[in-house]
């Protein structure tokens, strides 16, 4: 197996893993019903997207 011949500081090693951090998920309000829609999503709430009815959603009563 192959050794390192230096310590890799901590600093060099926290430059290397500044990409790996999780970005939150972006959410916008549906201009339809006001609910919470995740970006480039159908909203489940009433089935439109982007101004149009894409699904048909049953009301439950």
């Amino acid at each position: 197996m192959a050794h390192p011949k230096r310590k890799i500081s901590k600093t060099r090693r926290d430059k290397r893993r500044t990409h790996d951090v999780c970005t939150p998920a972006t959410f916008m309000e549906c201009s339809n019903c006001g609910t919470t829609v995740l970006y480039h999503h159908v909203c489940t709430n009433c089935g439109y997207y982007r101004g149009r009815q894409v699904l048909a959603v049953e009301i439950a009563s």
